[in-house]
């Protein structure tokens, strides 16, 4: 073998065992890196009670009463959650509301059931509801037009927007239609007294 070769030969088995990765460095970067997203965590949890706080002022949710009279629409599915009437990105975290779950809801003529497995069941009057509608959106979940149940009832000075996403989609058309039968006639009755 002549010098160069030899010196060539050198000269590649020193890059070939030149150190690939600096361990202290890519240890100090992942650290870095989950450092960052716990804080980012922690922010958005500070975000949630923050909320939560701005709307203590909210009265507790009602619970259905017993004995219940039959139903006449029930479905189940999802609870995508609740937001200031007519304001879907304004999500409203007070009391569990803006917690996801799934959902079992039952309209009967003393009100609309709202079981939670996992949250927070809540009831809301008859008196309360003050319609339903199919949108496309509620803070958090965006759906196609009319993929999303929502509906609108009063509590405390409060205006509220729920939204609920069935199963069986085709549904969503018979809610609309007997929750909003339901708020005229009870507004109907309310006027002739």
């Amino acid at each position: 073998m002549t010098p160069a070769v030899i010196q060539l030969a050198a000269e590649a088995a020193e890059r070939r065992s030149a150190e690939v990765t600096d361990w202290g460095a890519r240890i100090a970067w992942v650290i870095g890196l989950l450092v960052f997203i716990a804080f980012v965590y922690w922010l958005m949890r500070q975000g949630w009670k923050w909320r939560g706080a701005l709307q203590s002022d909210l009265p507790e949710l009602p619970a259905a009463p017993g004995g219940l009279p039959e139903h006449r629409l029930a479905l189940t599915g999802r609870y995508h959650g609740s937001t200031t009437a007519g304001q879907w990105l304004d999500r409203i975290v007070a009391h569990g509301l803006g917690v996801r779950s799934r959902v079992e809801l039952t309209l009967t003529d003393a009100g609309l059931d709202v079981v939670r497995p996992g949250a927070t069941d809540f009831f809301v009057p008859a008196a309360q509801l003050r319609g339903a509608r199919l949108d496309k959106g509620i803070a958090g979940k965006v759906l196609t037009e009319g993929g999303l149940l929502v509906v609108t009832w009063a509590h405390g000075d409060k205006l509220i927007d729920s939204g609920f996403r069935s199963d069986r989609a085709a549904e969503h058309a018979a809610w609309v239609e007997a929750v909003n039968l339901m708020n005229q006639s009870i507004t109907t009755e309310g006027a002739e007294r």
